[in-house]
């Protein structure tokens, strides 16, 4: 029996990317002055620009959580038609989307008691969750069931490692994500706090760096430390609107006989709370 694997915009995939994994995403919303957008793979190259000046303007940005609507919009149909459905969701430390989904889900799985349904919370965000996409979709293609393709999200989501830098952290701050103690390391003059995504979905700085290119290169020397055989594995970076940044990342990867990266701009409900000039790599490696 066919299933469908079904994420949502946290996994910062596009157009492109959602139509070569084969996957549907369920939007966010975002409102910047009195107007409100869907982000996901509608975010235009125009639309990410306007946002970003926004942004650096320090302009009031809301965010929200996946909706029943837009649940009943993407994965209602899917059941209807017979499928089976596999959702693989942004972290549940990071956002309240997980929980809104495995809710709408589980009223589904009443309704339509012969579909199987599975809800993966990540505990990944970014190319981080596109990263766990990525290996999902292969395992499907190479004709995994849904609950091994499930299972081994589950199995080795720990091991996506997600290491990041900001410019500073002002946003974090802002949008309640980072303590005000662990802040406190973004005071300093030119000091640049680096970041991990831990076992449990949430954000911690694991240390600073003075200058912004150091930052970038403990990326890319953090990365060849902990990947496993990185020369043989895809690499995804995403980038707050510093496109620049992530191509000297890039660049410093190569060095080192990474092949297969990924780059992509980061889209506007997480860039609303990490800021302009986010930077973060996505890869398998040692356990968070």
């Amino acid at each position: 029996m066919s299933y469908q694997i079904v994420t949502d915009c946290g996994a910062n995939l596009n157009e492109e990317q959602a139509k070569t994994y084969g996957v549907k995403v369920l939007p966010m919303k975002y409102k910047l002055g009195e107007t409100e957008y869907n982000s996901g793979i509608e975010d235009s190259p125009e639309r990410l620009k306007e946002f970003y000046t926004r942004l650096r303007n320090k302009e009031k940005i809301t965010t929200s959580l996946v909706t029943r609507e837009e649940c009943d919009r993407v994965i209602l149909p899917l059941l209807q038609n017979g499928q089976d459905v596999l959702v693989i969701a942004f972290s549940s430390g990071l956002s309240g989307s997980y929980q809104n989904i495995f809710n709408c889900c589980n009223d589904y799985a009443a309704e339509f008691p012969n579909r199987k349904i599975r809800v993966v919370d990540s505990l990944c965000a970014a190319l981080g969750q596109g990263l766990a996409i990525h290996y999902a979709s292969a395992l499907q293609k190479e004709g995994k069931s849904l609950d091994e393709v499930a299972d081994w999200v589950e199995q080795n989501k720990e091991s996506i490692c997600h290491l990041f830098t900001l410019d500073n952290l002002f946003f974090l701050k802002r949008g309640g994500r980072l303590s005000g103690t662990s802040a406190l390391v973004g005071t300093l003059l030119n000091i640049k706090p680096m970041l991990h995504t831990a076992d449990d979905g949430k954000l911690y700085v694991t240390g600073k760096v003075r200058g912004r290119r150091t930052a970038i290169l403990e990326l890319a020397k953090t990365a060849a430390k902990r990947g496993y055989e990185l020369k043989k594995q895809p690499v995804f970076i995403v980038h707050g609107d510093c496109e620049d940044d992530a191509k000297l990342l890039a660049n410093e990867l190569k060095k080192i006989g990474v092949k297969d990266i990924t780059i992509n701009c980061l889209g506007p409900v997480i860039a609303a709370h990490s800021g302009p000039g986010t930077l973060a790599i996505f890869f398998l490696g040692t356990p968070r």
